[in-house]
């Protein structure tokens, strides 16, 4: 998956995004790559809707590429949630016309991570944690895929 990275516009912020079936964590990068903040949970409707509130937050942001979270398993196999993921991000280009570089990136435990961090050092209640985890994660998922382009 690193290799994609390539794919990529230097210079442009990005947008991390975590697509779950209930919700679509978002975060987005600063120009430089140096940071991803998280920017907002999406409530899943109508696959629609859901590419129209990503492209209003695209154009807000002049976003250069996006960085999708790809669920493989802990094997390194991919299962019913990865190829959801991947339809997902089929749909933007063939349904939405989208022509954005899309990358995947290995998002392993990323929200028990986000959750451990979440309960352990910020000592957020379950409510609060639910409110704000997808988009967290979204942005330790750009996060890692910012380390990895620095490191190149």
């Amino acid at each position: 998956m690193t290799q994609e990275l390539d794919r990529l516009p230097k210079g442009r912020a990005l947008m991390g995004l975590d697509p779950g079936t209930k919700t679509i964590g978002v975060a987005v990068s600063d120009p430089s790559w140096a940071v991803a903040s998280p920017l907002e949970t999406i409530r899943r409707t109508k696959f629609t809707q859901d590419a129209e509130r990503l492209e209003v937050l695209i154009e807000e942001r002049a976003v250069g590429g996006v960085v999708i979270g790809l669920p493989v398993n802990m094997d390194g196999s991919e299962g019913p949630r990865a190829q959801s993921v991947r339809q997902f991000a089929r749909n933007l280009v063939e349904l939405r016309g989208w022509t954005i570089p899309l990358v995947f990136w290995d998002e392993r435990l990323s929200t028990s991570a986000v959750e451990r961090f979440l309960v352990d050092e910020a000592d957020m209640t379950r409510k609060r944690r639910g409110e704000v985890v997808d988009k967290m994660a979204a942005a330790y998922i750009l996060q890692g895929a910012l380390e990895a382009l620095r490191r190149r």
